[in-house]
C-alpha cells in the first residue's frame, strides 16, 4: 500500500462493510492492477494499509502495495459469488499483479525425440526448436509422471531413464528382463515396431491436456460448491493458466499448414459414420452449468466445415428447475427442431451431442415424441473421444489426427465454449441484481418489476426518480431512498 495513504482514501477503507465482496486495486492513472475477492471487505481491504502485515515482506506484493492509490469494490451475498466475480474481473482486466502470479506457473511438457532411433518419452520445461514433438503443458507434475508410468506399461514405450541395448542388426532389448515382466509387452523389438508403439502414445497424449483442463474445472466447481474457496480460487488460477498456455499452443497448431481441405474433411467424416451425403452442416449442442446452478445450453453450426456465427443459438432451461442433463438436452433439442418444422426449414445434415449414451437418447427421445425423423445423429463422448451411434453400431475411436474427429473436436469445444460464456454472463447479471436483496422494503414483485422495465442495474442506477415512480408499486419515498441506496452501493 502507499506510504502515505491520503485521508480521503483512509475514510474510504472505514467506510467499507464488514460482507464478502471483490476489490480491485488502482494505480495513480486509474488502471486495475489487482483484483481480489474476501470474506470480509473491511478487514481484507484495510490490511493493505497496515505495513505491519506479514505479507509486505513478499516482494512482488510490496511492489503491489507500494502502487496503489485507490480502490473499488463489488459486494456480493456469499463467498461463492464473490469466487466467480473475481475471476469474471481478472478475465475482464488482466491486472498487472494477477497475470505475473498466474504466470509464474510453470507447467510440465512431454518430449519426444523422433530425431533418435528410439524416441523416449521425458519431461521439459521449456519447448526448444530441436525437432523433438512436445507434448502439454500439463498443470499437474505428479499427474504427468504418474500418466507416462501408466504408458510404459499401456504402450511399451522407453521413458528418460532406459538404456536399450543392441541385440543384433535389427532388434533391440528395451529393459532387462525383470522389468521386461512388469511392463507386460515384448522386449525384443525392431526399431519400426518400436515407432508403432511411440505413435500409439503420442496420439494418446495428445487428448490428454483437454482432458486435464475438464477435470480440474469440475474439481473447481465441487470445491466451491463444498465452501472450500481458497483452495476453489487456487484451481481457478490454475485453470486460467492453462486455458492461456493451450491458447498459445492452439494458434501455433493453427498457423501450421492444413494437410486436407473441408471438403475432404467431411468426405472423411461421411465414410466413417456410414452417412448418405457429407455433413455440410452440423448442429452442436451441449449443456452448462455450475454445480447445478444456472443450467443453459448452447448450440453451435458449422458449414462447409467452419463456423457459422449467424447460426448460433442459446437456451434457457424452461421445463423444470436443477440439474439434469438428458432433460435439459430433450427440451433444448426439442425447441430446435420444433421450430425449425414449424417454419419449414431443412434439418442440418448431422447433429452432434456433447456427451454420451444417455444424453444422445434424451435428444433422440425428443424427436420421437414430436413425431418427427431425426437426421443423423451421433454423441462425442469426453473419454478418450468416443463417437456415440443412436443405434446398435458399438462406438467408433479415431485416431486423434483424424480430420474428422478434429472437426467434431472442434464443434463440441465452440459449444462448450458458446455455452460458458452465456453461463457466466447470466451468473455476472445475477450477482449484480442480488444487490437490490439488501434493499430494504423492496420485495420480490417489486423487484422484479423493476428489473423487467430496466433491463439491468446500471440502467436502474441511471434512471431518474420519475422514471422510477413510473414503475407499478413505487412511490416516491421507496424511488428516493432506492436511488440513494444504490448510488452509495453500486459501483457499477
Amino acid at each position: 500500500m502507499p506510504e502515505t495513504a491520503s485521508s480521503d482514501l483512509k475514510e474510504k477503507v472505514r467506510r467499507l462493510p464488514d460482507k464478502p465482496g471483490v476489490y480491485l486495486m488502482k494505480d495513480r492513472l486509474g488502471s486495475v492492477i489487482y483484483v481480489g475477492k474476501a470474506k470480509s471487505l473491511k478487514k481484507r481491504v484495510s490490511s493493505y494499509f497496515q505495513a505491519s502485515k506479514k505479507f509486505t515482506h513478499q516482494p512482488k506484493i510490496r511492489a503491489l502495495v507500494q502502487m496503489i492509490r485507490d480502490f473499488e469494490f463489488f459486494e456480493v451475498r456469499s463467498e461463492p459469488e464473490a469466487l466467480l466475480l473475481e475471476g469474471k474481473l481478472i478475465k475482464k482486466w488482466k491486472p498487472k499483479y494477477n497475470t505475473d502470479f498466474v504466470d509464474d506457473k510453470r507447467f510440465l511438457l512431454v518430449r519426444v525425440d523422433v530425431t533418435r532411433e528410439l524416441p523416449r518419452f521425458a519431461l521439459a520445461r521449456f519447448k526448444k526448436e530441436d525437432g523433438a514433438r512436445y507434448f502439454g503443458p500439463f498443470a499437474h507434475a505428479n499427474h504427468i509422471r504418474k500418466t507416462l508410468s501408466e504408458m510404459r506399461r499401456r504402450f511399451g514405450i522407453l521413458l528418460g531413464d532406459a538404456s536399450p541395448k543392441k541385440e543384433d542388426e535389427n532388434r533391440f532389448r528395451l529393459y532387462d528382463d525383470v522389468r521386461s515382466e512388469i511392463y507386460g509387452h515384448e522386449n525384443l523389438v525392431t526399431v519400426e515396431e518400436y515407432q508403432g508403439r511411440v505413435e500409439q502414445a503420442c496420439e494418446f497424449l495428445q487428448g490428454k491436456s483437454k482432458e486435464w483442463l475438464d477435470e480440474l474445472k469440475e474439481e473447481m466447481a465441487k470445491e466451491a460448491a463444498e465452501r472450500n474457496y481458497e483452495k476453489a480460487a487456487a484451481l481457478r488460477d490454475i485453470v486460467f493458466a492453462l486455458e492461456a498456455s493451450l491458447k498459445k499452443t492452439r494458434k501455433f497448431e493453427r498457423d501450421l499448414p492444413v494437410r486436407d481441405s473441408a471438403e475432404e474433411t467431411l468426405k472423411l467424416l461421411q465414410n466413417e459414420l456410414s452417412m448418405r451425403n457429407p455433413p455440410n452442416v452440423i448442429e452442436c449442442f451441449d449443456i452448462s452449468h455450475i454445480s447445478g446452478t444456472f443450467v443453459v445450453a448452447s448450440m453451435v453450426q458449422f458449414v462447409g466445415g467452419k463456423p457459422n456465427k449467424a447460426g448460433y443459438r442459446r437456451f434457457k432451461i424452461k421445463s423444470f428447475e436443477g440439474n439434469d442433463d438428458f432433460r435439459s438436452m430433450e427440451e433444448v433439442v426439442g425447441r430446435r427442431y420444433r421450430r425449425l418444422h414449424k417454419e419449414g426449414k431443412p434439418f442440418p445434415d448431422l447433429i452432434v451431442i456433447d456427451g454420451g449414451m444417455g444424453q444422445v437418447g434424451a435428444a433422440i427421445k425428443s424427436f420421437l415424441l414430436q413425431d418427427l425423423d431425426p437426421p443423423e445423429m451421433i454423441g462425442l463422448a469426453k473419454k478418450h473421444e468416443t463417437i456415440i451411434f443412436p443405434d446398435e453400431r458399438p462406438p467408433l475411436r479415431l485416431p486423434l489426427k483424424h480430420a474428422g474427429l478434429q472437426l467434431l473436436q472442434r464443434c463440441r469445444d465452440e459449444a462448450h465454449r458458446f455455452a460458458n460464456t452465456f453461463n457466466a454472463d447470466l451468473r455476472s447479471k445475477r450477482i449484480r441484481e442480488s444487490i437490490l436483496d439488501d434493499f430494504t422494503g423492496l420485495g420480490p414483485k417489486k423487484k422484479n418489476a423493476l428489473l423487467d422495465e430496466f433491463g439491468s442495474i446500471d440502467r436502474l442506477k441511471a434512471a431518474s426518480l420519475t422514471e422510477l415512480r413510473a414503475v407499478d408499486g413505487i412511490g416516491l419515498e421507496t424511488a428516493t431512498r432506492l436511488k440513494a441506496f444504490l448510488d452509495e452501493h453500486y459501483k457499477g
